[in-house]
């Protein structure tokens, strides 16, 4: 919602309501770091592969990567919030983790 908000004519009550909460970027580090503690670590560069679970975890952080590249602009722009840019970049490096994990 917060992406779909525009900034500048919003009422403040909409903006406030549709403020992205920016724990949930933390809430994702933390998921990130608890994975990473339990597998080996990288070596060298990956390509997907790994079954079919690990298959539409690559596709979706592809998907997660291209819209945070379309969020970008908007975030220069002030027309959305920074952390939703932030949560973007961390769900995809997520599903890369869970991806690498499910293979």
């Amino acid at each position: 919602s917060n992406i779909a908000t525009p900034r500048r004519t919003s009422s403040e009550e909409r903006l406030v309501r549709t403020a992205f909460p920016s724990e949930r970027v933390g809430q994702l580090e933390k998921w990130i770091d608890e994975m990473d503690e339990r597998l080996p670590p990288l070596k060298n560069f990956i390509l997907p592969s790994g079954g079919k679970t690990a298959t539409a975890l690559h596709l979706s952080r592809a998907i997660c990567r291209r819209a945070e590249r379309r969020v970008v602009p908007l975030v220069r722009d002030e027309s959305v919030d920074r952390d939703v840019q932030i949560y973007l970049n961390r769900l995809s490096d997520y599903l890369f983790t869970l991806a690498r994990r499910s293979a």
